[in-house]
């Protein structure tokens, strides 16, 4: 996802913080405070991403890169799509590894959840067979994925395990964030379309539209930290 870089939040004066992203461990994510507030919004955001998700799918106009990933593995297993993309998420924290990337609540929570309430989703929302609905099912799935985005991310526990990769590759690198997600969706655009994924206009403007309303929602949806926690 495309987004600027984060400001990141030191020292130890217990203070209320500004509309800022912090970047903390793992622990000092929960330690953070205001947690009743941060974790319904993060769970709330993850289902609501997997379901804008499984609008996307139901409008058969195109789908986000990643899940033209999703859908070729589906194509060639007895997967579901949200079980491929809890296959593909769990893949993707093990290149965490040679980052050194340290998981959060949020982590573990993105890579099982999102495909659960997609799988929920597709369950009980029929295909339609009209051009229009399938218009308004694509572009809503975007605009609500950029609103799920926000309040997960907002939510300030801990990176899915996609920006987990883009964010490491980026500092173990040096290469730009914004190359880097390029790069990666690129490839996985790329591997999806090899393996059969749906891709269409829909994957054009999720490519193209999700940066700049994620960027726009953001800021509204950042929890301040009422602490300052050293990582």
């Amino acid at each position: 996802m495309s987004l600027s870089r984060p400001a990141v939040l030191t020292g130890t004066a217990a203070a209320p913080s500004p509309r800022v992203l912090a970047d903390l461990g793992a622990l000092a994510q929960l330690r953070a405070g205001r947690l009743g507030r941060r974790l319904p919004q993060l769970y709330l955001g993850l289902v609501l991403y997997g379901v804008s998700h499984g609008m996307m799918y139901r409008g058969a106009l195109g789908l986000s890169p990643w899940d033209v990933l999703h859908s070729g593995i589906v194509r060639h297993t007895s997967l579901t799509m949200g079980q491929a993309v809890i296959v593909a998420a769990l893949g993707v924290l093990l290149l965490w590894i040679p980052l050194r990337e340290k998981p959060g609540l949020g982590t573990v929570s993105n890579a099982v959840l999102i495909g659960v309430s997609l799988d929920a989703t597709l369950s009980v929302l029929d295909p339609p067979t009209h051009l229009f609905p399938r218009m308004a099912l694509t572009v809503g799935g975007i605009v609500l994925c950029a609103l799920a985005s926000a309040m997960y991310i907002g939510a300030q526990l801990g990176r899915g395990p996609r920006d987990g990769l883009m964010t490491g590759l980026h500092r173990r690198t040096g290469v730009s964030l914004r190359l880097v997600r390029t790069c990666l969706e690129l490839a996985v655009l790329t591997t999806g379309l090899v393996l059969g994924g749906a891709a269409g206009i829909g994957t054009l403007l999720f490519a193209f539209g999700i940066g700049p309303l994620t960027q726009r929602l953001l800021p509204a949806w950042i929890v301040p930290l009422t602490e300052r926690t050293p990582r």
